[in-house]
């Protein structure tokens, strides 16, 4: 399972910096708290769909972007 967290935060890591936003930013237009974002991106938390969707709404990608390629 930790596996699995860990790629989920990369990618959402990933798509953040292509984005051009700071991790302080992103988590303001995703309305999650920066210390937790953190946690996310680190792949310390598991998340849920509807943090999965609070995420790709800021990023405006689907959900599946966010997952696509992690097994």
């Amino acid at each position: 399972m930790k596996q699995l967290q860990t790629s989920i935060g990369k990618k959402i890591r990933e798509l953040r910096i292509e984005a051009g936003l700071s991790q302080e930013a992103f988590a303001d237009r995703a309305q999650i708290h920066r210390n937790h974002m953190g946690e996310i991106e680190r792949g310390e938390v598991d998340v849920t769909l509807s943090l999965l969707m609070k995420v790709a709404q800021a990023l405006d990608v689907k959900v599946s972007k966010l997952v696509q390629g992690i097994a």
